[in-house]
């Protein structure tokens, strides 16, 4: 048994495919089949249910496939904590940034992170907090910007960014200084799609559980931009994180207002504990707490 035979498991449980998962590996097809049948060999188990060309882990395979996933994961840190030894803030730095936060946050802290870590490059990847969570597992991200709690994970604070009510011109709550979203239809409510983070956060601001079922109606989006759009457009309210709004003078057609109980969401880098680069972690975490704070976060007006 060695690192790259359990690599292989893990491709092809993820791929479902001998095929996509050879592509992955950059190996051929029958090598990749033959060592994960010589590992089931030396297990004496079936790791895969092959059904024509449908591949998938059996119950047993499973339960390997989680230790296989911490065996890699750990050889990864290792080396990687080698090279951290060596200079912690020297090679490219894995970040993982929720989409509601990502086209806001890093014009904003992009040059000082150059100036603050110029031998460790970003390279950035944009998803959903639940994708994100599973890449940061896994070792495949050094760290996430992320808006929820992270149980097991560092959690470096950031930012406290306050939430806000966007209305459409002429909507009847839209002559107010505050906004309570108790007087705002529920099914006027626009939302992001499943597996947003800002989606759970604007759910959780309707207390009453009967609320929370009827919020948005059919129409989701799967950008914050999108969802203004909508608001423009007249087809209902949304709730819009005020970094969103940093840098505008006036969002044409929308009007922002105060929730009242004036809630926010919590900004915070998260990372693993044993994460090999947590110098330039942290260093990171300062610059965009620095950068984030400094940010003009006023209520816009329309």
């Amino acid at each position: 048994m060695n690192l790259r035979d359990l690599e292989y498991v893990i491709a092809l449980a993820k791929a479902g495919s001998f095929s996509r998962a050879a592509e992955s590996c950059a190996v051929s097809q029958p090598t990749l089949s033959l060592q994960v049948k010589k590992l089931e060999e030396e297990l004496g188990i079936s790791l895969f249910e092959r059904s024509g060309r449908t591949i998938g882990l059996t119950a047993t395979g499973k339960k390997i496939l989680a230790f296989a996933e911490t065996a890699v994961a750990a050889a990864t840190d290792l080396r990687r904590a080698a090279a951290a030894d060596r200079d912690p803030l020297v090679g490219p730095l894995r970040l993982g940034i929720i989409p509601s936060l990502a086209p806001y946050a890093l014009p904003l802290v992009l040059p000082a992170v150059r100036a603050a870590l110029p031998a460790a490059p970003l390279v950035v990847v944009e998803e959903p907090t639940a994708a994100l969570t599973v890449h940061l597992a896994e070792g495949d991200l050094d760290g996430a910007l992320l808006a929820t709690d992270m149980p097991g994970f560092i959690e470096a604070p950031v930012a406290v960014e306050p939430l806000l009510a966007a209305l459409p011109l002429g909507h009847p709550l839209a002559g107010r200084s505050e906004v309570n979203l108790d007087d705002i239809d529920p099914a006027t409510i626009l939302l992001l799609d499943d597996g947003h983070c800002l989606r759970d956060q604007a759910l959780a601001l309707c207390s009453h559980p009967d609320r929370a079922r009827g919020i948005g109606g059919d129409m989701r989006a799967a950008s914050l931009e999108t969802l203004l759009n909508l608001v423009r457009a007249g087809y209902g309210v949304t709730v819009v994180p005020a970094l969103a709004l940093a840098g505008r003078e006036r969002l044409a057609g929308v009007v922002i207002r105060p929730l009242i109980g004036a809630p926010v969401r919590e900004l915070r880098l998260a990372y693993r504990r044993n994460a090999p680069r947590r110098a330039a972690l942290d260093l990171l975490a300062e610059v965009f707490r620095r950068e984030i704070r400094a940010a003009p976060l006023v209520t816009v007006t329309g």
